[in-house]
């Protein structure tokens, strides 16, 4: 008996490459992508696609441009082998596509695959094998010659169907499954052999593809293991490298990556990473970050909604809400300090002539994918000022002066303290309409106004005013339209008002567009309130600004309109 489980694993040993070249390199263009939804995806679901999602997945791929794309392994089922007849005799495959079906090394099986491709004008037939020791004594008990063998018959059969169908443009894949744990030597060995066979040339192209079928080491031992393959590879120049990454150790986006670096021309994977176990390598994640470095991957991905959608209603699986770039919270900040930074952000982004997307916590612009900023700020318990200041500039325009940031952000706490959900924007509005007033239905409402102006520079004001109690007049003199108004309201209520803080803009850029005043005001009992209005005339603004700020000392109804 073991005192601690761990020592029952072992790790497996890297590679001895001191001379690797990869960490040098930098990703400077998309390699080719393989779609494995439709099989190794497909086969991975508890419940597989029947016929119809199948072929709403196919299009979805289609559309996002793929050019490669494993449809099915039509020796396995029915289902499988009516999808690539119907693709075929419904002329459902653009001319650029090209179709892949995967077959095991059975003369049977092999058969089956090439009868299920009759008339498709591109096809690529991919053959697989494992050859690890693991497998070779555990699973299949076979020596490696034999396994060798398997493969270079295998490989022959495929060869000679293809030549007997010469309206299809062939191309052949050979997978020496679990080669991240095959011995490097032995993987080199077996893909000479099957490469003899095919004899790969422009006109008769073959892909190698090397397998992490399970994760078992770090993605640079992969990395190293790729790299060894392509430097000692004999017909490196005539064959197509490709890489299958799982993600068992949750690595599968790094081992891709690295592979790439380390001489790889292809990556297999799945939308969102669908697949055995943890998953395939997703492809949405390895485009995206090719996007966010200024290199095409030449996939679209400018609807991810969409895509998201397509793929959840097909394969019946949700894409996490974290999934990176996708997923519903990919570009939302809670965190009060994440939503300043984001702010400060878009305000300087406003008023920059560079095009380049720099951006804190956003590593690529929302809308490049389809999305909104509605989502980028969400207001909780732990979001600061910032957060509901940029909802409510987003959607209602208002710039608010940061002394109310503050004040609001305090109001905003406490609510979201009280119930301890997230603040929707339509609360927040509510919210800040009962606190400040900016609304029709203000319980002192300017209605209308005249002043006049002297020679002294005195200005005298008269202001109409809809109270609770009814209309009343307000008359009151000062240096300017304010002060004229707050002698007023000392005249008529007795209260004695200080202006502190005065800010104001427009709503727009255009000559007939609304403005938004803004006023904290300070009372004799010391307390302080501000006020918000916003009108077609500043001057009207900033007078009912004022009297929102007597909300508080007068009194106020909810207002629920």
């Amino acid at each position: 008996m073991l005192q601690n489980p761990s020592q029952k694993y072992q790790s497996h040993p890297p590679i001895s490459l001191p001379d690797r070249q990869w960490p040098d390199r930098v990703l400077t263009k998309a390699p080719r992508w393989l779609s494995t939804d439709l099989r190794d995806g497909n086969q991975a679901l508890a419940e597989p696609m029947d016929s119809a999602r199948k072929l709403r997945f196919w299009e979805q791929l289609i559309a996002c441009g793929f050019k490669e794309i494993e449809v099915a392994f039509p020796a396995a089922s029915e289902t499988d082998f009516q999808f690539v007849r119907r693709l075929i005799e419904e002329n459902r495959i653009p001319e650029d596509v090209t179709i892949q079906v995967l077959t095991q090394a059975r003369s049977d099986l092999i058969e089956r695959t090439f009868a299920s491709l009759e008339g498709a004008k591109r096809a690529t037939v991919h053959l697989y094998n494992a050859t690890a020791p693991l497998f070779r004594t555990l699973v299949f008990r076979q020596s490696k010659e034999e396994i060798i063998q398997l493969a270079v018959n295998a490989s022959r059969q495929i060869r000679t169907l293809c030549e007997e169908k010469p309206g299809t443009q062939w191309n052949y894949e050979y997978s020496p499954e679990t080669f991240c744990f095959t011995e490097p030597d032995f993987a080199l060995q077996v893909c000479e052999a099957v490469t003899d066979v095919w004899e790969p040339s422009r006109e008769r192209p073959m892909i190698l593809n090397l397998p992490a079928t399970v994760e078992v080491n770090t993605p640079n031992v992969y990395a190293d293991q790729i790299e060894y393959f392509c430097r000692h590879f004999s017909r490196r120049s005539d064959v197509c490298i490709s890489v299958h990454p799982h993600n068992d150790r949750g690595c599968g986006i790094a081992a891709a990556e690295l592979a790439i670096l380390a001489g790889a021309d292809r990556v297999e994977g799945c939308l969102f990473g669908n697949g055995e176990r943890t998953g395939n390598v997703c492809l949405v994640t390895l485009a995206m970050n090719l996007y966010s470095q200024g290199i095409d991957p030449e996939l679209d991905f400018s609807d991810i909604k969409s895509v998201v959608e397509c793929v959840e209603q097909c394969n019946q699986l949700p894409v996490h809400p974290r999934h990176p770039y996708a997923g519903k919270l990919a570009f939302t900040a809670f965190s009060g300090s994440h939503q300043d930074a984001i702010k400060k952000g878009f305000n300087a982004r406003e008023s920059s002539p560079s095009p380049r997307w720099e951006m804190p916590y956003l590593p690529v612009d929302p809308k490049d994918i389809g999305c909104t900023y509605e989502a980028v700020i969400r207001v909780n318990s732990q979001s600061g000022k910032s957060g509901a200041a940029w909802m409510l500039e987003q959607n209602h325009g208002l710039v608010l002066p940061r002394g109310l940031q503050q004040d609001f952000s305090h109001h905003v706490q406490r609510q979201t303290d009280r119930h301890g959900h997230e603040m929707t924007l339509t609360a927040l509005w509510q919210l800040f309409r009962e606190l400040y007033g900016p609304h029709p239905l203000a319980e002192y409402q300017l209605l209308d106004y005249r002043s006049e102006s002297y020679a002294d520079g005195a200005l005298q004001l008269v202001a109409k005013t809809q109270t609770p109690e009814g209309i009343i007049t307000l008359q009151g003199k000062g240096n300017g339209l304010l002060s004229a108004m707050t002698d007023g309201l000392k005249s008529h209520f007795a209260i004695t008002v200080g202006i502190d803080h005065y800010h104001e803009h427009t709503l727009g850029r255009h000559s007939e567009s609304r403005s938004a005043a803004y006023i904290r005001c300070i009372f004799a009992n010391g307390e302080s309130h501000w006020g918000v209005a916003v009108d077609n005339d500043i001057s009207r603004a900033s007078l009912q600004a004022l009297l929102n700020t007597l909300l508080p000392i007068i009194g106020s109804k909810v207002i629920t309109g």
